[in-house]
């Protein structure tokens, strides 16, 4: 079995002492939470009120963002289990809280662009210009369907890139904007106010060949799910060749849940007991979400690997029952530090992470991990 467990480098990659110090965000559960996954029901259910407390706890502890991901059923528990909404659940959340950035995942196709400018720069002024953007045009097998909407992979691609292209000149002036493409037509459609300040950032996640060339030409942030440190370096160098094709700057985002405790041995015990009570019927429709995906990215994260270890320190386990990121860092605090001390030197800007259950893990993380890293990255700068 091959462990990737030393630090690769990038010959573009800027050399750390010029590099800002690393962002550290939290994970908004909209699916539920617990001190186990996979079960029929969350043990503790996205009320709006739980999921205050977890936002109120990241923001106490002194994070920079919070990721809210898009779902169309549940993605953690049974698929029927209580989902809370995200723009509904991001503005509600931005209302009570005074720091803290939000980064909402949308999808594009389900709300009229015109119409979705207007609540995005509204969410914008509530919060403060607290508001950024995840685009994300894959999706789970069926999910689109869902809803109604049939499209293909290039196709939702498409749609996707004139979304943000629509929506950036919509923001741009108060008056009325024509725009003409080849999905989003315009006719007249008028946002004021604009979005707070300088507006949302655009993040966008994904692997394939589309996803990369939507990034360079559109996006401020690749976000990626964790992988070996050879495929995620590999990745980059892929992003890279097309945010120089478009002279743009190249930032990345990594996501990933972490398994800390005070020692190795705990954390894996950890681990081990997350999934102690999932159930088979939570594991089966994970597998049919998964077959035949298009998505490069979750087929990355769902791969089979004995006894779930992707590398010494990762660990996807957590793909077996959840959709999208499924794959952790366990160790001890040290452990863990260093394992993305050997990301962030690849150029990682961004690390969106997340642990069960996401208040107390939000503190563990803060108060026993990010000090190390932080320690580490002053150290090398």
């Amino acid at each position: 079995m091959y462990f990737a467990t030393s630090p690769l480098a990038h010959n573009d990659a800027m050399p750390p002492q010029s590099r800002p110090e690393p962002r550290f965000d939290w994970f908004v559960p909209i699916d539920g939470d617990g001190e186990h996954i996979g079960t029929i029901r969350a043990e503790r259910p996205p009320t709006f009120e739980y999921l205050q407390q977890v936002v109120q706890t990241a923001e106490d502890n002194g994070y920079h963002g919070l990721l809210i991901p898009t779902r169309f059923a549940n993605g953690l528990f049974e698929e029927t289990a209580p989902l809370a909404e995200t723009w509904t659940t991001a503005t509600a959340l931005a209302a009570v809280t005074r720091r803290i950035r939000f980064l909402v995942a949308v999808r594009p196709g389900f709300i009229s662009p015109g119409m979705w400018a207007q609540m995005a720069s509204a969410l914008s002024n509530i919060s403060g210009g607290r508001l950024d953007i995840n685009i994300v045009p894959g999706g789970i097998q069926g999910d689109f369907e869902r809803l109604g909407v049939h499209s293909d992979h290039a196709q939702r691609y498409a749609l996707a890139s004139e979304f943000i292209e629509a929506s950036k000149l919509l923001w741009s002036k108060p008056g009325p904007v024509e725009f003409d493409g080849e999905v989003i037509k315009l006719e007249g459609a008028m946002v004021s106010p604009a979005p707070f300040g300088d507006g949302p950032r655009w993040y966008l996640g994904g692997a394939s060949d589309n996803a990369l060339d939507l990034a360079g030409r559109q996006a401020d942030n690749l976000l990626m799910w964790i992988q070996p440190l050879d495929a995620i370096a590999g990745l980059m160098d892929r992003a890279r060749d097309r945010f120089d094709a478009n002279s743009r700057p190249a930032e990345f985002g990594l996501r990933t849940h972490v398994i800390v405790r005070d020692t190795e041995a705990e954390a894996w015990d950890a681990a081990e007991d997350l999934l102690s009570q999932a159930q088979v019927v939570v594991e089966q429709q994970r597998q049919a979400a998964f077959a035949g995906t298009a998505m490069v990215g979750q087929r990355a994260q769902s791969r089979s690997y004995e006894e779930h270890r992707v590398g010494e320190r990762l660990w996807n386990g957590i793909s077996t029952v959840r959709v999208n990121c499924g794959t952790a860092i366990v160790g001890d605090p040290r452990q863990v530090a260093d394992e993305l001390m050997a990301y962030w030197r690849l150029g990682i800007d961004e690390f969106i992470l997340s642990g069960y259950p996401h208040v107390e893990e939000a503190e563990r993380v803060a108060k026993t991990l990010l000090p190390l890293v932080r320690e580490a990255v002053d150290a090398e700068r």
